[in-house]
């Protein structure tokens, strides 16, 4: 749930195509039938779900689809969305559940296409298949599902930078993207959308301690690819327990690699915190949970645990400040631009009211009774 336009989210780039427009383009780009078709709520992007008619070709008789037509600044970069389409493709191969490209007629997984009445304005398609599962944004939250989210986060990171070897994977060095939580001081462009209030002041804040504390910081922590955006919304959970009462979730579908670039590990695992501090009636305690999960595949250094506190701070600020400024650029689409909004102030202005001391102690203290948990109370004996 994030903008891409390369750091600039002021540029009007969404497509918007009507159904039919898109069924037609479902038919002529990818050679198949639509016999169902649904809009998906996007940030700047658009997507639908849809169904076709089962046709000889389709690997393994799948018929349900996304189809992905990305906002006409980023399709001016192939590059990165073939390296983000790819990774898609080795992740699963490696037994992550991340969807995979239908192919055109013409045997390519992406097409760039013109669209009728938005002038010269070109947009790329892509055809993806349909993950099952339900947002974590929309299931009661639990201690095991924050920590399956810490460990699939660290997994993806550590499997990517690994083992994703693909050409494209250069263009993932994103310089100025406004999303990597490097560019927390870019924000300054952008704050005027929160008008003055108190938010603005924290926020300030914020920006101002990542210059001072994070930037410094940034060659001691370990580089990687990051998903980077690794929300409530792009992580789709199902249930493997019978008990309706205690479900245990699994990960079903991982979505949305428009914001992948280079990073580190330590941002992966901030943006995970944050995001699901959103969902939780318990949110300062998610961290611990989450950080569990993560260090049990890559345990952070001193350093990068010491950036934690600011870095989940910067991608609240993040979060907030680019969701404003867009909000004021798509009106219509106000209510899902700001969805993020509605806790996140509360739980910032929380974290700074506690204070990064008191915050870390809890993180680290949850974190640290997965690895040494409380001896069970002795019963009778000698």
């Amino acid at each position: 749930m994030s903008s891409g336009n390369g750091g600039q989210p002021q540029t009007l780039t969404k497509p918007a195509l009507g159904e039919q427009e898109a069924a037609e383009l479902v038919d002529r780009v990818f050679g198949l039938k639509v016999s169902w078709i649904g809009p998906l709520p996007s940030y700047d992007d658009q997507n639908f779900h849809v169904r076709v008619s089962r046709d000889r070709g389709a690997a393994g008789g799948a018929d349900e689809y996304v189809l992905k037509i990305t906002n006409s600044e980023d399709s001016r970069e192939p590059d990165l969305i073939e390296a983000q389409t790819q990774a898609m493709m080795f992740l699963n191969a490696e037994g992550f559940p991340s969807a995979t490209p239908r192919l055109t007629k013409d045997g390519t997984i992406m097409s760039l296409e013109s669209a009728s009445g938005c002038g010269n304005k070109k947009y790329m398609v892509r055809l993806l298949t349909y993950l099952p599962g339900t947002p974590v944004a929309k299931i009661a939250t639990n201690a095991q599902i924050f920590y399956e989210i810490g460990k699939l986060a660290a997994s993806l990171d550590k499997a990517l930078s690994e083992k994703f070897h693909h050409p494209s994977a250069k263009s993932l060095h994103r310089g100025q993207f406004i999303w990597n939580l490097a560019n927390v001081p870019l924000l300054d462009q952008y704050i005027y959308a929160l008008g003055q209030n108190k938010y603005r002041e924290v926020v300030e804040q914020v920006i101002e301690q990542f210059k001072g504390k994070v930037i410094p910081k940034l060659s001691s922590f370990r580089a990687c690819i990051n998903h980077g955006d690794l929300n409530d919304h792009n992580i789709l959970v199902d249930s493997s327990s019978a008990s309706p009462q205690h479900p245990e979730y699994r990960v079903s579908g991982i979505l949305d690699f428009s914001d992948m670039s280079y990073g580190y590990y330590v941002f992966e695992v901030a943006i995970a915190i944050m995001y699901m501090m959103i969902e939780s009636p318990d949110p300062l305690r998610v961290g611990g949970h989450v950080l569990a999960g993560f260090e049990s595949v890559v345990p952070l250094s001193g350093e990068e645990r010491a950036a934690l506190f600011l870095l989940v701070s910067g991608r609240f600020a993040q979060s907030l400040i680019i969701a404003a400024h867009t909000a004021l650029l798509y009106p219509q689409n106000r209510e899902y631009l700001m969805v993020t909004a509605r806790t996140g102030w509360k739980h910032l202005m929380k974290m700074f009211e506690v204070g990064q001391e008191a915050v870390e102690r809890t993180w680290f203290e949850t974190a640290r009774a997965y690895v040494n948990p409380a001896p069970a109370p002795q019963v009778g004996g000698c």
